[in-house]
Order: structure tokens, then C-alpha cells, then sequence
């Protein structure tokens, strides 16, 4: 699908979350699986989903090779194919990074790309520009990352007003969890989509006008997610809030430290592959994975009881 026309990063777009498969000659044991990677991105997109978003955090970019990387990317490139959008990740600690990747991924046939701000440096609003704007010179669509809790850096809106002036800079994943910045930024910067970063306050962010969701339980619930974002977007208050609020526990984990490993939990709890994750993240601890199986079980239940209504 990919055309360096495309203008729209709305939607349900999945930030894949990556299965490994155990291979000592690997990386810390644990080889990606091409395969069911695959496999998960077609069912993603045949589940409603608008399309998918590899190389994410939650797809552990950071962890990978630079051969790896670029495979998975193609991966979803080629098993989406022209149903649905790929917005490939290509966060990178300098712009010049950030470019490469972005290059890579217009070879490949992205349609989008996902960008950080730099990810090991508290940039300065002069850098922070300067490096959307060597990505955003590929030709791909570029959606900006605000994600103040990982990078430390935040983009105000006031600062998305100047970044939305960029050419090809045409939407924002906002993860600052606050609510109020739609809005705000909708009126500094008007002709930037603004996309919801963090589930647990999805909602909220569509009825104030989010026109995206780039989303991680979605991994575990995309034809409900999917579902979720039609209601929202249509203006069906009343039962986008039959169906979000069941769900929202379970998406809080989003938002957590743990995100990479609960959201491949809740995987498994309804029948998916999620498996483990390379280091530095390992495996829950049980307090942590008592409390995303219950999370995850009252969603489930509930789903169920929507279903069979």
C-alpha cells in the first residue's frame, strides 16, 4: 500500500508487539520469529485494524540487530501487503540515525514512519526540529513521538506548532497521558492529526478529537479495539464506554514499565503468542503477572458477556 502520497496516519495502527523463538546462535537466545511475526501482523488487519506499526518500543527496537531490524519491517510490509498501512519505527539517538532508518523504510515500502525525538539526548528545541526535519526529508509521512516519560524531552504544543510546519510532518502520537493537550494542540497546530499514544486515556483523547490510535492492547483485542474507535469517532459516548471501561485496568499496563511483557501476557490469556522478551526486559515478577492475569481476566469476562448478549 505504500504511496509517498499518503496523507492520513489515523485509525487503529498496532505497535507489533515482536514474538522471539529459542535459538542459542541468537542474540541472548532468542531469535525473532518471522513466521508468526507475519502471522500476527495479517491478523491485525484482517481483524479491522487499520494497519500496524513495527519497530515500536513495544516491538523492543532497541534490542535488535540492524539486519533484524530492517527484516521485521519488511515482514510487515510484505504480509500486510495493500490492505492495510505500515508506520515502520525508526527512532534512533542522532537524526542522522533517525534519516537512515527512514530511508530504509521508504525502500521498503513503508507508507509512514514513527519518530522520537533523540532517544539518548535531552535535545534542545533547536535540535529537536533539526532532527524531524532530516527524517521528514526521506518524502515519508512522519508522525512525531511526544513520549516525555522515556525521553525526558516534551513536545509542548507550542512546540508541535512549530514541528507541524515541517513538510511531511502530518501527525503526533501524544503519550504524555494528558488529556487537556488534544485540544491544545489541535488549536496551535491545526493541520496536525493528533494520535492517541497511551491506551488507558484513548478514549478521552478521541472525544476531544484524536483521529488516531497507535496502540499496544490492540496486540490482544484489535476487532473490540477497532469496534472501540468507530463508536468513539462516531459519537457514540454511551457505548464506547459499555466496552472501554471493562478494558481500561487491562490497558493501564500500557503505561507501565512493564508494558513489553504484559501486553505479551495478555497474548497468551486469550490464545495468541506472546513469549518472551530480550534482555534488558525479562520476565515478570509474580506479583506483576498475578496482577495482569486478573486485569486481563475481568476484560476477557467481560468481552464474553458482550459477545454472547
Amino acid at each position: 500500500m505504500s504511496d509517498s502520497k499518503l496523507q492520513s496516519l489515523g485509525g487503529v495502527i498496532v505497535a507489533t508487539a515482536l514474538p522471539y523463538r529459542e535459538d542459542a546462535a541468537a542474540p541472548a537466545g532468542l531469535a525473532v520469529d518471522h513466521d508468526r511475526y507475519a502471522e500476527h501482523c495479517r491478523w491485525l488487519v484482517d481483524s479491522g485494524c487499520r494497519g500496524v506499526g513495527p519497530n515500536g518500543s513495544l516491538g523492543e527496537y532497541s534490542s535488535l540487530t540492524d539486519d533484524e531490524r530492517r527484516r521485521v519491517a519488511r515482514t510487515a510490509v510484505e504480509a500486510v501487503g495493500r490492505d492495510g498501512v505500515v508506520v515502520v519505527g525508526v527512532h534512533g539517538p542522532g537524526s542522522h540515525q533517525a534519516r537512515h532508518w527512514a530511508q530504509i523504510a521508504a525502500e521498503d515500502g513503508a507508507d509512514g514512519v514513527l519518530c522520537l525525538p533523540p532517544t539518548m539526548y535531552r535535545a534542545n528545541r533547536g535540535e529537536i526540529i533539526a532532527h524531524f526535519e532530516a527524517v521528514a526529508s526521506v518524502g515519508l509521512p512522519v508522525m512525531v513521538y511526544n513520549n516525555p516519560i522515556d525521553t525526558k524531552v516534551d513536545l509542548t504544543p507550542d512546540l508541535l506548532a512549530e514541528i507541524a510546519q515541517i513538510d511531511g510532518v502530518v501527525a503526533v502520537k501524544e503519550f504524555s497521558g494528558d488529556v487537556r493537550r488534544v485540544l491544545e494542540i489541535r488549536e496551535r497546530a491545526p493541520g496536525l492529526e493528533v494520535v492517541a499514544g497511551a491506551d488507558d486515556v484513548t478514549l478521552e483523547a478521541l472525544l476531544m478529537g484524536a483521529t488516531g490510535w497507535f496502540a499496544g492492547f490492540p496486540n490482544v483485542f484489535p476487532a473490540e479495539s477497532a469496534l472501540l474507535y468507530e463508536l468513539a469517532t462516531a459519537g457514540k459516548l454511551e457505548e464506547a464506554r459499555a466496552l472501554y471501561e471493562p478494558l481500561v485496568a487491562a490497558f493501564r499496563w500500557d503505561s507501565r514499565t512493564e508494558f513489553v511483557q504484559a501486553i505479551k501476557l495478555g497474548m497468551e490469556q486469550v490464545g495468541r503468542y506472546g513469549g518472551p522478551c530480550r534482555p534488558p526486559r525479562g520476565p515478570l515478577v509474580p506479583g506483576h503477572r498475578a496482577a495482569v492475569t486478573a486485569d486481563m481476566d475481568r476484560a476477557i469476562e467481560a468481552l464474553a458477556r458482550r459477545r454472547a448478549a
